[in-house]
């Protein structure tokens, strides 16, 4: 039996969260395979609501860059930031012009000002219904696992750096875009987290993603899959690049590999 860890954007569904067809066959055919197939996302776990998408059968999710994990419907890791800590990120983001969404759980909160037209932005609170709040609602009763922000000319990068980076870790996307994670962790600690949890041997885990996000993942698992056009430095973490999503690239994967 393997286990197979699937980034979400850019590899199980594109820029409009479209799935290939090609996808559901391959993930459909792995788990007929008698593998195993979870999600492993830097979305936290209240932004993982897709009908369509959860319903490809995963046994698992990890979510928030590996600080939360599912197995079977059961939570067996919730780590979080505390709540002096997201105290001090909602009070620095606001005094050095860094819009940040806190994401958790049950619930995202949102700076209120800073995401004018921002589509991404606009997608979470249609999404998100009630459990998208403003950063001004936060009220240290939610759990946090990890924070996004952009960054711009006028931010004030250097306050940030020094109020907060004693206990997060920052990932560079595309010079705008930034994720915060407590610092330390990494998508690779849900796969081991499931492994141990499992019996599973790292060398039967596979790894597929795109993002910088996902570099630990890439490096940590046993193998590690970047698709077509993935950005340069998760390309250099994987033992194999496959084609494009549009192209059939996950399920080219899984049969080079002979998962399915």
């Amino acid at each position: 039996m393997k286990a197979v860890f699937f980034d979400i954007d850019g590899t199980l569904w594109d820029g409009k969260l479209r799935i290939p067809e090609s996808t559901k066959i391959g993930i459909k055919k792995l788990r007929e395979a008698g593998h195993l197939a979870f999600i492993n996302s830097g979305r936290a776990r209240s932004n993982i609501l897709d009908d369509e998408l959860l319903g490809l059968g995963f046994d698992g999710i990890v979510a928030a860059c590996g600080n939360y994990v599912e197995y079977k419907g059961e939570v067996i890791f919730n780590n979080c930031l505390s709540p002096e800590e997201v105290r001090i990120i909602i009070d620095t983001a606001d005094s050095c012009n860094m819009p940040i969404v806190l994401e958790g759980p049950e619930v995202h909160y949102i700076s209120p000002d800073g995401f004018d037209k921002d589509p991404y932005v606009d997608y979470l609170f249609n999404k998100l219904g009630d459990r998208a709040l403003l950063t001004t609602q936060y009220d240290g009763k939610h759990d946090i696992n990890k924070f996004s922000s952009d960054v711009f000319p006028e931010t004030d990068y250097e306050t940030v750096k020094k109020n907060i980076f004693g206990f997060v870790d920052p990932i560079n996307h595309d010079g705008i875009v930034h994720e915060f994670i407590p610092k330390g962790t990494s998508k690779a600690d849900g796969i081991r987290l499931i492994c141990d949890r499992l019996g599973i041997d790292i060398s039967d885990t596979y790894a597929i993603g795109d993002s910088n996000n996902d570099i630990d993942m890439l490096s940590g698992a046993g193998h590690g899959i970047c698709m077509g056009g993935g950005m340069e430095k998760a390309v250099k973490a994987s033992e194999y690049v496959t084609d494009t999503l549009e192209n059939d690239g996950l399920y080219k994967a899984l049969e080079h590999y002979k998962l399915i």
